[in-house]
């Protein structure tokens, strides 16, 4: 798994420095300043919980997760 960041030149997404095998399967996640996200208090106070464990690089590997993931087919 990887995040990268990139912008849209010609209708396509383009991503500096990053390569990929033709056929990959990516996930686009596009920040919208006019769209706002509003969660209870709840899930705002886990989300912020996850990010602070990203940002300590702590979790675990996605291809961990993945495989654990496999168990449940």
């Amino acid at each position: 798994m990887q995040i990268a960041s990139g912008i849209i030149v010609g209708g396509k997404v383009v991503v500096d420095g990053l390569s990929l095998p033709e056929g990959t399967i990516v996930t686009v996640l596009a920040r919208g300043d006019e769209v706002a996200v509003r969660l209870p208090p709840q899930q705002e106070a886990e989300l912020l919980d996850a990010l602070e464990e990203a940002d300590r690089e702590e979790g675990i590997s996605a291809e961990e997760l993945f495989t654990r993931l496999r168990r449940f087919d």
